[in-house]
């Protein structure tokens, strides 16, 4: 399967589009996706724009940003606070995201989910209460290095920037992760395995490719 060349999109209709396809590929259940890039791509922010078109078409959002599922500072912060081996690698918990949210979730799982477990301010758990999931509900989980880890999405968004614009939009202090990015472009290589990309190295001029 190949990505389909880029389309165009406005800016204001991204969303829009990204949740049709999201409710399309659900099929009238539940459905959870990644919205996975770097903090520079913004893919939060396509996520929290998601939420509105995708009551519009009748699904029930659920929001989980991955940065509520880190692990403790002890053992992000083992090798300092900026190796971005450790960040690329050891700062997700991925097995409590799958436990907590993506596995109960998923078919065959009592939709009962954990909005956030760990707090990186604190470096306390944030004791947020269990919620049980609708049946139409549209879980979307955004982050940094979600794929290529094996966690249970349905649907894969990349939500992709170039070097040059991850250097431009990167803060100087958080030039160190860079190399994460770089080391995770070869590794898991995006762009070939995510469903659909989102290239937004101008976000005023975004645009979509599809894997077919």
């Amino acid at each position: 399967m190949t990505l389909t060349s880029p389309s165009p999109v406005s800016a204001d209709a991204l969303a829009g589009l990204l949740a049709q396809l999201c409710v399309a590929a659900a099929g009238g259940g539940r459905i959870r996706i990644a919205l996975d890039g770097s903090p520079a791509a913004g893919p939060g922010e396509i996520a929290d724009a998601m939420v509105d078109p995708l009551r519009a078409l009748g699904a029930q959002p659920l929001r989980v940003p991955a940065s509520g599922f880190l692990r403790p500072a002890s053992l992000r912060y083992e090798f300092g606070k900026t190796d971005p081996d450790s960040y690329y690698g050891d700062w997700l918990d991925g097995a409590a995201l799958s436990r907590e949210v993506l596995r109960p979730l998923g078919p065959g799982g009592n939709g009962r989910w954990l909005p956030s477990l760990w707090n990186p301010e604190t470096d306390r758990a944030t004791r947020a209460a269990y919620e049980q999931a609708p049946e139409h509900a549209v879980l979307l989980v955004d982050g940094v290095f979600l794929l290529g880890r094996e966690l249970p999405f349905d649907l894969a968004i990349h939500v992709h920037i170039g070097a040059p614009a991850l250097a431009r939009r990167t803060p100087r202090g958080l030039s160190w992760t860079r190399p994460a990015f770089e080391r995770y472009a070869a590794e898991v290589a995006p762009l070939e395995t995510a469903d659909v990309v989102v290239r937004r190295d101008d976000p005023r001029h975004p645009a979509v490719q599809m894997r077919r």
